[in-house]
């Protein structure tokens, strides 16, 4: 494996990661929000990510990057409470609220971020590779 490949695959992951951070972001953002029926309420929102076996050839030796196929909705069930107080209940007093659960999102966000700082510092590390082997010739 070139050393050049490895900056396209370690950009592609920080790229997906930038992605999964932006989705948690916007999970978290989301988990206190309520509406008055199902269909209006906030789903949680998860990338999923997938290797680009297309663009690699099929050598063992070979790098893949990854890419992100899609965002999906949860399918977990959404929460109904009973508070016929709330501005927003509907005619049978329900409010709705997302299907978010701030400890997992929390945990992914830490996952994350984690994955993110490991690639840069894989990069980087590749970069002061390649430079060492610049040095080398002079």
């Amino acid at each position: 494996m070139s050393l050049f490949n490895i900056f396209n695959v370690t950009g592609s992951a920080m790229s997906a990661e930038s992605v999964r951070l932006n989705t948690t972001s916007s999970n978290l953002a989301n988990a206190n929000s309520v509406s008055s029926s199902a269909e209006e309420t906030y789903k949680a929102r998860h990338p999923v990510f997938a290797a680009e076996l297309q663009s690699a050839s099929y050598k063992r030796s070979e790098s893949v990057p990854v890419q992100v196929k899609a965002i999906v909705e949860s399918e977990k069930p959404l929460s109904a409470e009973y508070n016929p107080d709330h501005p927003l209940a509907n005619a049978e007093g329900y409010i709705y609220k997302p299907n978010v659960n701030v400890m997992e999102e929390m945990a992914n966000m830490i996952s994350a971020s984690r994955s993110y700082q490991n690639n840069v510092q894989v990069a980087d590390a590749s970069k002061q590779m390649l430079m060492k082997t610049l040095q080398m010739g002079k």
